[in-house]
C-alpha cells in the first residue's frame, strides 16, 4: 500500500489541479500517471449544472465511441421466433425468452448489455429490480428495446456506451484503456462531450457543462479545457 501511495503522489505531482489542459495534453498526463500493472480503464467525469431530481433536467443517452471501450461486451437478447436467429447471427452471447428470464432470476448475471424485442418486455419487466439496480434494464430511449435486434447487438459489441447524470450532477463514462493511443482517446472523449453538449436541457439556465476531468482507474485526474467544443456547439 505504501508503494502504491508513493506512486500515486508522484503521478499527482505532475498535474496542476488548478489548470485546464488541452484535451491531448490532459490525456497524456492522466495516462502517464497510470502505474498499475494491468491495462487501466480511462474514465471521464463531467460535472453538469443540472439538478437530476427534476425530470426535465435529466441528461441521459448513448454514444458509439469511434474506437470502442477496449472491453468486449457480453450481450444477451430477450427474443422469440425469428428474432432469436437474428440475434444469434449478429453475435449475441446468449439469446432466449422465458428460459433466459428464469436463468437471471436464478442468479445468472454474466453479461454487460441486455437487449429486448418490444414483445418480450411485458415478461422482462419482472426483472426490473435485478437489472434496474445494475443499469442493465432494456430501455427504448437507449435503443435497447427494439425489433432491429441485429443493429442493436452490433452497436453494443462495437463500443456503444450508455451514460446518465448521477444525483450529484456528474456523468461518469469509460472512454477507453491506457493502452489506447492519445489520438484514439481524444476521438472518444471528443465525441462523448459533443454528444452530451447536444443534450443540454432547454429549461436549464446558467452554465451547463462545468468541469471535465480525465483519469485512469488508479491514477489522478487532469481537468480538460473544452472551450473549443463549447464554442462549436453554440
Amino acid at each position: 500500500m505504501a508503494g502504491r501511495g508513493k506512486k500515486y503522489k508522484a503521478a499527482r505531482d505532475t498535474i496542476d489541479r488548478n489548470k485546464l489542459y488541452p484535451i491531448d495534453e490532459g490525456i497524456k498526463l492522466a495516462v502517464g500517471g497510470a502505474f498499475a500493472k494491468f491495462d487501466e480503464t480511462v474514465d471521464l467525469a463531467i460535472r453538469l449544472g443540472v439538478n437530476p431530481k427534476y425530470s426535465e433536467q435529466m441528461v441521459r443517452g448513448t454514444c458509439i465511441l469511434p474506437h470502442g471501450t477496449g472491453k468486449v461486451s457480453r450481450v444477451i437478447v430477450f427474443a422469440k421466433g425469428e428474432k432469436v436467429l437474428e440475434a444469434e447471427q449478429s453475435g449475441a452471447d446468449v439469446v432466449g425468452g422465458d428460459e433466459l428470464i428464469q436463468k437471471i432470476l436464478d442468479g445468472f448475471m454474466d453479461f454487460d448489455k441486455a437487449i429486448s424485442t418490444p414483445d418480450m418486455m411485458a415478461k422482462v419487466g419482472k426483472l426490473g429490480k435485478i437489472l434496474g439496480r445494475k443499469g442493465l434494464m432494456p430501455n427504448p430511449k437507449l435503443g435497447t428495446v427494439t425489433f432491429d435486434v441485429a443493429n442493436a447487438v452490433r452497436e453494443a459489441k462495437a463500443g456503444k456506451i450508455e451514460f446518465k447524470v448521477e444525483k450529484a450532477g456528474i456523468v461518469h463514462a469509460c472512454v477507453g484503456k491506457k493502452s489506447f493511443t492519445v489520438e484514439q482517446l481524444r476521438d472518444n472523449v471528443t465525441l462523448l462531450l459533443e454528444t452530451i453538449l447536444k443534450l443540454r436541457p432547454p429549461s436549464l439556465k446558467g452554465t451547463y457543462m462545468k468541469t471535465v476531468a480525465v483519469s485512469t482507474t488508479m491514477g489522478p485526474s487532469a481537468r480538460l479545457d473544452f472551450s473549443e467544443l463549447l464554442a462549436k456547439s453554440k
